[in-house]
């Protein structure tokens, strides 16, 4: 059912969904269709100067949050949309430590020239990634990067990461959900954001000048002092452009941390060196973007020990790298 005003329309699922700009300009056709193609030097269509994301309301994205059923929501300052999706049906350890969580994510931004930038990752096993693979190709979304983010560990898993820009911000939607179908991920559920138990965590968030935030762990973000960019649009740090942190208590104040540091070339070796130094092991080293300014790197640790040294050893390496004053 349509208004007179065309502005609202009744969903598939029969709920009332915004029209306008960020409603879906397509009812028919293949999904890739609505999605831009990249030019030959993969940057797609780039402006002089760069687009910066706009402010938008959280009905812009109602459409968007049907079509995903994802727990997640608008940023304070109304710029990226961002949906999560915790692989609960895994039972996920590594080198004994169990309990841990890891999600799929997509974020959108709208820009001013009418097109949405979808970014995010799909958490894969071992046996659901081809699948994933053909789906994500299928409905034109690109895959940046595909690696794995722990160590030694059960079930075996893979992020891909995606990226996709479209005038119809269900389009991007509808791909990163077939992209999701591909895997045996579980419908949302609220994270459990109960204090981590054996946790210092006010010591914690002193160490890291910080106050971390309990969300399947105690998590902490940090975005870059840089302006990134990809194809001539700007990409805010809730896009995925952060160091990122997330503690997994194992008890008596010790516990499992991992995250990624994010980097330009100058930075990684320092940063290698420092964690190192503190014990942090080193996982894995990539990019999440094929076309970013600046050229960003992506570093993947774990360790297990005292949680107060290791978040004093993860302050050193913040240090040696540009991050913003406050994220």
């Amino acid at each position: 059912m349509e208004s007179n005003g065309g502005t609202l329309r009744t969903s598939r699922r029969g709920f009332l969904v915004a029209g306008g700009v960020l409603g879906s300009a397509l009812a028919e056709g293949p999904v890739a269709q609505a999605l831009d193609r990249l030019g030959e030097d993969g940057r797609g269509d780039v402006t002089e100067s760069l687009q910066y994301p706009v402010v938008t309301l959280p009905a812009d994205w109602r459409a968007v949050a049907e079509e995903l059923d994802g727990v997640g929501g608008l940023g304070a300052d109304g710029v990226v949309y961002r949906l999560t999706f915790p692989r609960y049906d895994l039972d996920l350890s590594s080198h004994g430590v169990g309990g841990l969580v890891e999600a799929s994510f997509a974020a959108f931004a709208r820009y001013p020239d009418g097109r949405t930038m979808l970014m995010g990752d799909v958490v894969a096993t071992e046996g659901e990634l081809q699948r994933v693979t053909d789906a994500l190709q299928d409905h034109g979304l690109a895959q940046t990067a595909i690696h794995k983010h722990l160590p030694a560990h059960r079930p075996q898993l893979w992020w891909t990461h995606v990226h996709g820009v479209a005038v119809d911000p269900v389009a991007l939607a509808r791909a990163m959900r077939a992209g999701l179908d591909a895997t045996a991920t579980p419908g949302p559920r609220q994270p459990d954001t109960a204090p981590p138990a054996g946790l210092d965590t006010a010591a914690i968030d002193a160490a890291l000048g910080a106050r971390g935030r309990s969300e399947d762990g105690y998590r902490f973000s940090f975005a870059r002092q840089e302006t990134v960019s990809d194809g001539g649009r700007v990409v805010p740090g809730a896009m995925g452009v952060t160091t990122a942190v997330t503690f997994f208590p194992v008890g008596g104040g010790r516990a499992a941390v991992t995250g990624d540091f994010v980097m330009i070339a100058d930075e990684v070796q320092r940063v290698i060196k420092i964690l190192r130094s503190g014990g942090i092991g080193v996982v894995e080293l990539h990019n999440h973007f094929l076309n970013d300014q600046p050229r960003l790197f992506y570093l993947h640790f774990w360790a297990v020990g005292d949680a107060v040294p290791l978040a004093r050893t993860l302050q050193t390496a913040k240090a040696a790298t540009n991050l913003a004053s406050r994220s």
